[in-house]
């Protein structure tokens, strides 16, 4: 059995991927050549984050206890904003008074919030950084087609780039997002739906403080997140009807301030917009028929796509490659093929109930929740206020959301 170096490339240079590199370079170190291909992955080492950022995501305490590990977290903790509380709120946009459904709060150990908010940028900054330093290839070009040679060839395959060349490697994998190519050139299948809903994103900043606390409201037309950020200020996430979305789109900074003030409601004061435009992305539901191909895996939105009514997108995708990071570590230190099928096909089974799970989960509470029909609206009051009088179902519920619950994995 040859232990000689392995090659695994890895296309797509997001929080995912990247993190994916530095667990195996520093894991393994020279018994590994790691690859990520992604034009943007080496710049992402050299810029400077943004000072107001517009991608912002929430990061579970069992993500940043991988950070930690990889020694990526101190290179983000001075922006990082502790979620110390979350609330949950239930109305129409014209009532003059917003019914709290549930409030939670709590660590998941001594000093340690169940979450935080990170700006993307910040986090690529850290990962690009701790990849050169451990000696992780940024390439510059695309993967844009994946030949599987098999066994007879060594258990390897090879991966044509955008500018030309081939790349030969004992595993592909792919962490290209919700719309990979490779997924589909691979003839997985995908099975998902779009929610006719669009989310709308922005940073501002507010008069008074947050107390780190995130809300989430519930609206007719899809929920409101008010997420906190380092400072007075507030990422939020606005999911609305995609027919009602041009028209916002078209508004100017005043009118759209205007628009988001309605909704953000008068807690923290007076508004300002930090960035502008705003953001926009589509929702939907997906999830790849299974997590694996001939000598290629599926990580992160490649593999699943979810709701972000409850920000687990990240962390999903997080727990993905802690759970193949691992496998392959273990595989190639006794000097198994990082492409074997056998790794990949328990992978799958590895990852799919979790993924199904919240799926399922954030599906149902969109569904549930975006909708003004009267009798739903009293059933989801009713089971929000008994799970708020529970101690333990609050333990259990801020437990699961930090990804350390009885399912997850510390």
């Amino acid at each position: 059995m040859s232990h000689s170096p392995q090659t695994i490339i890895i296309a797509g240079g997001g929080i995912a991927g990247m993190t994916l590199a530095v667990l195996l370079k520093q894991a393994l170190g020279a018994g590994v050549q790691v690859v990520v291909c992604d034009p943007a992955a080496a710049e992402a080492a050299q810029k400077a984050p943004e000072a107001n950022p517009l991608r912002v995501s929430a990061l579970a305490a069992d993500g940043r206890r991988l950070f930690q590990r990889l020694g990526v977290w101190d290179g983000v903790s001075a922006r990082a904003q502790a979620i110390e509380s979350m609330e949950i709120t239930d109305s129409a946009l014209a009532d003059p008074v917003r019914a709290k459904l549930l409030s939670l709060s709590g660590n998941v150990g001594a000093g340690e919030p169940f979450a935080h908010m990170l700006a993307n940028d910040d986090v690529l900054h850290a990962l690009a950084r701790a990849a050169v330093e451990a000696g992780v290839e940024l390439c510059d070009a695309r993967v844009e087609r994946w030949l599987w040679n098999g066994a007879t060839a060594g258990s390897s395959g090879t991966a044509r780039l955008s500018d030309g060349s081939r790349r030969q490697a004992s595993l592909l994998v792919a962490a290209d997002g919700a719309r990979s190519n490779l997924r589909a050139l691979a003839g997985v299948g995908w099975h998902g739906w779009g929610y006719g809903q669009t989310a709308i994103v922005a940073t501002l900043a507010h008069e008074r403080p947050h107390a780190g606390k995130a809300v989430q409201h519930f609206l007719p037309s899809g929920p409101f997140a008010i997420l906190p950020l380092a400072g007075n200020r507030s990422s939020i996430v606005w999911s609305e009807r995609a027919a009602d979305v041009p028209a916002l789109l078209a508004m100017d900074a005043e009118d759209m301030l205007a628009e988001i003030r309605r909704r953000f409601g008068l807690e923290r004061g007076s508004l300002q917009l930090e960035t502008w435009p705003v953001g926009a992305f589509p929702l939907a539901l997906g999830v790849a028929r299974r997590f694996y191909a001939d000598g290629l895996a599926l990580v992160g939105d490649a593999a699943h796509q979810v709701h972000p009514i409850a920000g687990q997108g990240l962390n999903l995708g997080l727990r993905d490659v802690m759970a193949l990071g691992e496998a392959l570590v273990e595989a190639i230190r006794i000097g198994l093929p990082a492409g074997e099928m056998n790794l990949l096909r328990a992978y799958d089974r590895n990852r799919r109930a979790d993924v199904i799970a919240m799926a399922t989960v954030t599906d149902g509470l969109n569904r549930l929740f975006s909708s003004d029909f009267t009798p739903l609206r009293l059933i989801r009051g009713l089971g929000a206020r008994l799970a708020g009088r529970s101690s333990a179902v609050k333990q259990m519920l801020i437990r699961e959301a930090a990804g350390v619950g009885s399912s997850k994995r510390a």
